[in-house]
């Protein structure tokens, strides 16, 4: 049940899931993938429940607190089309970096966008020399297991010579000292010599 850990009485933790040792295999039933079966409590407790006159004996869930906790894996795999953003990645793979300019109002998006969200304009494909100036940064210590980047991984807003918005991609090889990662500093586009598994990963940003 909820613990009170305020000087308010009405104000609880809710408590966490109850630590259950997996099921071996022998013991997992007709389930090969059930962890194990519990029983939990109730997560919002008396003092809090919007029913005013709920006390600690009339969980109004109580028969649906048992739990079953499996382990499924799955595998997805997608077939994608890029679209009208494909001659970004087609020229991508050639090392040349293109934005599209509105014929209208004359601006310039990189990231790419078919069509001006401001004129609403189709756009036409222009080619950039691939340099910069950082504008802003993060640096992330953590990142998901999935990306399989080199850490600390930092990410860049760079505004690139001849565009008029910002391009967000990952900024490599500045070295070791963090600190001399400064708003303000040149950027080149850089891009792969291996094979990479999206198209995205053809490029990222380097200190120029």
């Amino acid at each position: 049940m909820a613990k009170s850990v305020f000087k308010d009485p009405e104000k609880t933790l809710y408590p966490k899931l109850p630590s259950v040792p997996d099921l071996k295999e022998g013991e997992r039933g007709l389930v090969k993938t059930k962890l194990h079966t519990f029983t939990a409590d109730d997560p919002v407790g008396p003092k809090l429940h919007w029913n005013p006159i709920h006390r600690e004996d009339q969980d109004p869930w109580k028969d649906f607190r048992e739990i079953m906790r499996i382990e499924w894996s799955m595998e997805i795999t997608y077939r994608h089309c890029l679209g009208k953003y494909s001659k970004f990645f087609i020229e991508l793979e050639n090392k040349k970096f293109f934005a599209t300019e509105c014929p209208k109002c004359g601006f310039v998006w990189a990231i790419p966008r078919p069509v001006c969200p401001d004129c609403l304009e189709i756009t036409k494909w222009k080619e950039l020399p691939g340099t910069g100036t950082l504008e802003s940064f993060s640096i992330s210590e953590f990142v998901p297991a999935f990306m399989k980047v080199e850490l600390p991984y930092v990410l860049a807003m760079v505004k690139l010579d001849g565009a008029d918005s910002l391009f967000t991609h990952q900024l490599r090889n500045w070295g070791t000292d963090r600190s001399k990662i400064k708003t303000g500093m040149p950027i080149k586009v850089a891009y792969t010599k291996e094979p990479v598994n999206h198209p995205m990963l053809l490029m990222w940003f380097e200190p120029a």
